[in-house]
């Protein structure tokens, strides 16, 4: 009698054909991650420059093409070209963005310019005035001086410091480049005084703090006796020269106008005491400039 085939075992191994397809299934769904891990970069920076997605797409292609459309195009589209370019360099990555500038045109530093603009104009809605003034990238590009707020101050108020929106629009672009750069100066001059002005005061503090109640009262006596000196100073030097001057200027009388001032001058002295309570003695300094109200008022 014949023997009944025996089975052979089921194989706990995968076919190869199975694991091919599971590798290919891993290796899409990980460019599938990527790829929407780069379509949210993309979009993020869109959404932060404010640029619109040609199609709502993150395709190189078409940003490039819409690149191309704006540069033919005045200010508003310099700004898009800028938001684009900077997209653009989001969205086709690493060592690519140069390749599309060669095909595009644009000198690299010419793109880092668009860009720059982009990102400076970028929480500034152009008024009409100011783009027409504007006119072109040429001034446009030369605006890249003025710091954000300079900016935002000239597009609400058509001017800051001394630059104003009529006169960027008949200026030449090598006027517009002196006058911006004056106003960046004038502004860096302000914000360091008063960085100055703050490191004093913040001194001042710190010095207060760490100071006894008499090393305070002390400070403070200087500070009014400072004021004081100041004031006795103006009364015997400025006021005194300008009277002089008054009287030498012509022969007619003026009495009365310059002892309207000393009397003025006389009356402030005496509502500080009564304000303050002070008693009425006579200090050095007190006397000195009763001294020379006196003088003036007879």
């Amino acid at each position: 009698m014949a023997r009944k085939a025996t089975p052979a075992p089921e194989s706990k191994e995968t076919p190869a054909n199975e694991l091919v397809i599971a590798e290919d299934f891993a290796a899409a769904s990980q460019l599938g991650l990527v790829q929407a891990q780069h379509d949210s970069a993309v979009r993020a920076i869109a959404l932060q420059m404010g640029y619109q997605l040609p199609a709502d797409c993150t395709d190189p292609d078409l940003i490039q093409r819409d690149i191309s459309a704006n540069m033919r195009r005045s200010v508003e589209a310099c700004l898009e070209v800028g938001k684009g370019l900077r997209v653009l360099k989001e969205a086709c990555g690493h060592g690519n963005f140069v390749t599309r500038l060669d095909v595009l045109g644009i000198d690299r530093f010419v793109a880092a310019k668009f860009m720059q603009a982009a990102s400076k104009f970028v929480n500034v809605r152009l008024t009409a005035q100011m783009t027409a003034a504007i006119g072109g990238r040429t001034k446009l590009f030369e605006m890249l001086v003025l710091d954000n707020d300079q900016i935002e101050e000239l597009e609400l108020t058509g001017q800051t410091g001394e630059l104003a929106l009529d006169d960027i629009s008949t200026m030449s672009v090598k006027e517009l480049r002196h006058a911006v750069r004056e106003a960046r100066a004038e502004k860096n001059a302000t914000d360091q005084l008063l960085a100055t002005k703050d490191a004093k005061i913040n001194k001042l503090s710190r010095h207060i703090a760490k100071a006894t109640p008499d090393d305070v009262l002390l400070e403070l006596q200087k500070e009014a006796t400072s004021f004081m000196n100041d004031a006795l100073g103006c009364v015997r030097g400025q006021i005194r020269d300008a009277f002089i001057s008054i009287k030498n200027h012509t022969e007619d009388d003026h009495s009365v106008f310059m002892a309207g001032l000393l009397g003025q001058l006389q009356a402030d002295v005496t509502a500080l005491r009564e304000e303050l309570n002070l008693p009425d003695v006579s200090t050095a300094a007190d006397q000195a400039l009763a001294a020379d109200v006196a003088q003036w008022a007879q």
